[in-house]
């Protein structure tokens, strides 16, 4: 199963006016980073950057100069996305900002039945909160010291590893199969043989004389129909 879990940075909040200016993506392979990653700086095209964004972000207008076009990665993005679910936190954002860049270019919207929301995921097994990405971060002892802002490639890479915590954890699946043809071959390295061999003699037991002789003591005086009569230690 392949996932892209991916964060964009804008001009402002306004995706029928504002623009995509940074996408950072981490692919998964059944829920493992393979390493591949996506990451672009992205030309507003004449749209300035709002103060507001620009505080969260530290991106400025000049930052942007010279960078490509949306137009100019989409190809590229396109191909990294193709076929993967859509991982992003608070999806609703980040989604909405890529299918207006995708209707300036005439692409269609991505389909809603491929985007993840971890902030879903996480308002629905963390109700009382916070379930920001920092303090996601924080509960699930996950070192996000290196963002002091917002930048969409860290915030991907944090949000992976969250991610795999929120569906149980980064051991994705134990499997453990007793085959009933112990010490055969069976060609196949998902299962585990376990051979189980009778003790060539019981262990001696652990009680001593005088703990054996208390024991039978108080036994008697629970009564006739004390339970502990039926047990021989």
């Amino acid at each position: 199963m392949r996932e892209i879990v991916f964060d964009t940075e804008t001009t402002g909040l306004d995706f029928g006016e504002d623009r995509v200016i940074e996408i950072g993506g981490v692919e998964l392979i059944n829920r493992f980073p393979t390493g591949r990653t996506f990451h672009h700086y992205i030309n507003a095209q004449g749209r300035s950057v709002h103060p507001e964004a620009l505080a969260v972000h530290g991106i400025s207008n000049a930052d942007l100069e010279g960078k490509p076009t949306f137009g100019d990665i989409f190809e590229e993005f396109i191909e990294f996305i193709d076929g993967a679910k859509l991982i992003a936190h608070n999806a609703s954002f980040d989604i909405n900002f890529i299918n207006a860049e995708f209707a300036r270019l005439n692409h269609p919207s991505v389909d809603p039945g491929f985007v993840v929301d971890t902030l879903a995921i996480a308002r629905r097994k963390h109700p009382m909160g916070p379930n920001s990405l920092d303090a996601l971060c924080r509960r699930y002892s996950i070192d996000n010291s290196r963002r002091t802002k917002h930048g969409a490639l860290l915030d991907a890479e944090l949000l992976a590893e969250v991610y795999i915590e929120l569906i149980g954890g980064k051991q994705a699946a134990l499997g453990l199969e007793i085959s009933a043809n112990a010490g055969e071959d069976s060609g196949s390295d998902a299962n585990v043989v376990i051979a189980v061999a009778p003790r060539p003699a019981p262990l001696p037991s652990r009680l001593s004389d005088a703990e054996r002789a208390a024991h039978e003591a108080l036994v008697e005086k629970l009564g006739e129909k004390a339970l502990w009569r039926n047990i021989r230690v």
